[in-house]
């Protein structure tokens, strides 16, 4: 038990674990953060997998010569466009009976929030939804459901996957390439996880709040 307990922490903090996952597995590591991208936007019961998090910080990582900068960013956008195509299918081919035989799994609160940014941002809600906790991982899912044709999900989707990707990679390349951080580096890592989680606590709270009003 305590073998799949320590997997389960390993995969939901692989942004911490990273420094030994690298040393431990080389090469293999592209495969496992491909893996997790592709998870956390490829299905809507794994939103709780790190995302811009783990991005930031694999592109600090690059910027020390741990990891090769150009080939995360060609899997990791990968993995977040497949992952979204994957999303997109289960809605668009499952998505009603899984919203119907198995309400719990889904929580309405998420797909009414999502359903709010179509309604304002249409088809661009595929690139904006990237930058959003929670709202990444049910766009897709929402848009295979609706009436978005595939073509233009896709034209949004590679987009957004690439932008996001680019976005937050650099981010943490740039960050990482700053010489006190680099004399500092472990210390960097925990002040980027912290930072990167900020928008997710934002949302937890949000969510908690609104839950309270509607028990007054």
């Amino acid at each position: 038990m305590s073998i799949v307990t320590d997997f389960i922490n390993i995969v939901l903090h692989l942004d911490k674990f990273l420094p030994e996952l690298i040393n431990s597995f080389g090469t293999w590591i592209y495969i496992i953060l491909f893996v997790v991208i592709f998870l956390e936007t490829g299905l809507v019961f794994t939103p709780f997998l790190p995302g811009d998090s783990l991005i930031f910080t694999v592109g600090a990582f690059a910027a020390v010569g741990s990891l090769n900068i150009t080939l995360l960013l060609v899997l990791l956008s990968l993995a977040a466009i497949l992952g979204d195509s994957v999303n997109y299918s289960i809605g668009h081919f499952i998505g009603r009976k899984i919203i119907k035989s198995k309400p719990k799994l889904i929580k309405k609160d998420y797909l009414d929030k999502t359903q709010q940014f179509y309604d304002k941002y249409g088809g661009l809600t595929i690139v904006i939804a990237r930058f959003i906790p929670i709202v990444r991982t049910f766009a897709p899912f929402l848009a295979g459901i609706g009436t978005m044709k595939y073509f233009k999900f896709l034209f949004y989707n590679i987009i957004g996957g690439i932008l996001w990707v680019l976005v937050f990679l650099f981010a943490g390349y740039f960050f990482g390439n700053i010489p006190f951080v680099k004399e500092n580096f472990a210390l960097a890592i925990i002040a980027i996880i912290v930072v990167s989680m900020i928008p997710t606590i934002v949302e937890i709270l949000r969510h908690w709040k609104k839950g309270k009003k509607e028990l007054k």
